[in-house]
């Protein structure tokens, strides 16, 4: 929704209202939709800067960089409070985020971030809700979930059956609307905060089914303070990271008989063992009446080729990216008389996503506030060769689902 900013005296422009995204499936910070084709987050100084000197190679396996913006919260003459982005009218060149800057500030906040109990968090939340201005996603704000509900007890009782029938993923809410109580709670509301702006990589799609999986035996950067990567090596240690170089961090699969899509959050991936997480690769491709066995080539095609791309990129080191596999949810029309599903007969993109007839597989790489490479920003350590964390994740998935298409 397009909106005027008055908030300057004398400067008056046009904005844009964020609603949450509603495909947000993994991640701590809020991914916001801009519009139909563009999602923004919070801008980290190093993730742009990834972008921007992104290897031309990588492009078709990363969301495609569209520039910044900046953003402030707005409350209208009733009280109600938006996040509006104004869009940068020049192209400003670099530009330096200190360790103060409210964007790194979110960033680190929410990592933190659990659903405190404390009163002053419930007055903060119950202010917010009652604030926010209406709108098809933000009114769930209201309505559908409490943020300090985990997500799991929304999408699931506690026998495993379906308990939230509505079509949308709550942890993206759950993180949007910690966002906003930070920024009302420690942040003037005419602060201006940049943000990213990238390609929505599901814009295309009409039921979303997404897997983000955090790729790699090691999930700290190399600025991480002891406590942070303690922290962080712990949790690979108990999870698939050690042992498969990948873990799920989030997942959503349509399911067409019940008509929702079906949640996973990253504490139900930190629990997986390596049969668990095969079992969940198994879950991701099952739409609730039959599993997509013509899903399974396309994927490991392009999972092939995003390996000879990594194995092509010297001195990168991917820690803490994620990985996404996405395809279409929506119900596959008949068979063509060559016995084969459109989605079978598609051309590539040059995204590396399907095209041609109504189901698409798709494999992008996200998150890079703390990938490494020669001549990034801030860089402690100079790696030589390729990740070898994220292709050893790499190799054991594509190997896992080829284990599948022989059971299959």
């Amino acid at each position: 929704m397009v909106v005027q900013d008055s908030t300057d005296a004398g400067d008056a422009r046009v904005g844009v209202r964020l609603e949450p995204f509603l495909h947000q499936v993994g991640g701590h910070l809020s991914v916001m939709k801009y519009d139909e084709h563009t999602v923004c987050k919070p801008l980290i100084f190093q993730e742009q800067r990834f972008y921007e000197s992104l290897p031309l190679a990588m492009k078709r396996f990363t969301p495609q960089y569209k520039g910044t913006i900046t953003v402030h919260l707005q409350r209208d003459s009733r009280g109600h409070l938006s996040l509006v982005a104004t869009p940068l009218k020049e192209n400003r060149g670099p530009f330096k985020v200190s360790t103060e800057s409210a964007a790194v500030a979110i960033w680190q906040t929410l990592q933190q971030t659990t659903g405190g109990t404390g009163g002053a968090h419930r007055l903060a939340q119950w202010q917010l809700a009652h604030s926010l201005e209406e709108s098809p996603a933000t009114s769930l704000l209201r309505s559908d979930f409490h943020l300090n509900a985990p997500v799991s007890s929304l999408v699931e009782d506690a026998k495993g059956n379906q308990a939230e029938r509505r079509s949308f993923n709550p942890w993206g809410l759950q993180c949007h609307q910690a966002h906003l109580t930070r920024l009302c709670t420690e942040y003037p509301e005419n602060q201006r905060h940049r943000f990213l702006l990238l390609e929505n990589v599901v814009s295309q799609y009409k039921h979303p089914c997404i897997l983000d999986l955090k790729m790699g035996t090691r999930q700290h950067g190399d600025d991480a303070s002891e406590e942070k990567k303690a922290r962080h090596m712990r949790k690979c240690a108990q999870s698939t990271s050690a042992c498969l170089g990948v873990r799920i961090c989030g997942m959503q699969v349509y399911q067409v008989d019940k008509k929702h899509f079906l949640c996973k959050d990253k504490y139900y991936g930190r629990k997986l063992s390596i049969e668990g997480f095969r079992q969940a690769l198994h879950q991701f491709l099952h739409d609730g009446t039959r599993f997509r066995t013509e899903l399974l080539e396309p994927i490991q095609r392009r999972l092939q080729a995003l390996l000879s791309v990594i194995r092509s990129q010297s001195s990168y080191r991917f820690y803490s990216s994620s990985l996404l596999i996405i395809y279409d949810g929506q119900e596959l029309p008949e068979r063509t008389p060559g016995g084969l599903h459109p989605q079978e007969e598609a051309p590539q993109t040059a995204h590396g996503s399907s095209s041609g007839g109504l189901t698409k597989v798709d494999i992008r790489m996200i998150d890079f506030a703390h990938t490494t490479y020669k001549g990034s920003w801030n860089e402690h350590t100079t790696y030589d060769g390729p990740d070898p964390g994220y292709i050893f994740g790499l190799e054991n998935l594509i190997q896992i689902l080829q284990d599948i298409q022989k059971g299959e």
